[in-house]
């Protein structure tokens, strides 16, 4: 492995173990054994390495979400019940995958507080969250091949919206983050009011 691919992997390590805003070049140099000219020199800058690290992380974090998603479809004429198992079923795999990877997503949420002062970042957050809210949206709404683009990206804004809540409050109070069963409770008694 070269320098370049040793300081990406040194960045990835860095940033699941310290995070973007703790992560220093003292560290980088550390764990990838190259030295800080190797930095500039690749990457120009310890930012734009971490922000290229990043960007592999939520690669990373998008291709666990569509592995956790993907499975057979539940078919159009599945009865109440038979939707409701299949997505409990998701929101459980969704949930442990959470809990497996916390490092991961723990790196993303803090990825958040630069979109303001970063575009390459907001960028990728932003193309990462349209990839989400369409595969949320195949996987728990349902849009037919019938389906506009605007109905695929407000289901997937609604379940992109339950995924991040879920995920944070897994990471912040797990004892008390909802279940599986209790997210989807919570979609049928909407549902039922509306």
């Amino acid at each position: 492995m070269g320098h370049r691919e040793n300081l990406l992997s040194a960045a990835r390590e860095c940033l699941l173990r310290t995070g973007y805003a703790r992560t220093t070049v003292r560290e980088l140099v550390a764990a990838s054994g190259a030295n800080q000219a190797s930095i500039n020199y690749h990457f120009g800058s310890k930012e734009e390495l971490l922000t290229q690290a990043l960007h592999e992380l939520n690669r990373e974090w998008g291709e666990l979400l569509f592995a956790v998603l993907d499975d057979s479809a539940t078919p159009e004429t599945a009865d109440t019940a038979d939707l409701a198992a299949a997505h409990e079923a998701r929101w459980s795999r969704i949930i442990e995958s959470i809990q497996a990877n916390r490092e991961l997503w723990f790196v993303n949420f803090e990825g958040i507080s630069y979109l303001k002062h970063d575009e390459k970042i907001r960028t990728m957050n932003a193309q990462g969250q349209q990839t989400a809210r369409a595969a949320l949206a195949r996987a728990f709404g349902g849009p037919g091949p019938q389906a506009t683009d605007d109905e695929v990206r407000v289901l997937g804004t609604h379940y992109y919206s339950l995924l991040v809540g879920t995920a944070l409050q897994w990471l912040t109070d797990p004892e008390h983050a909802p279940t599986a069963a209790e997210i989807v409770q919570a979609d049928q008694l909407v549902a039922a009011r509306s």
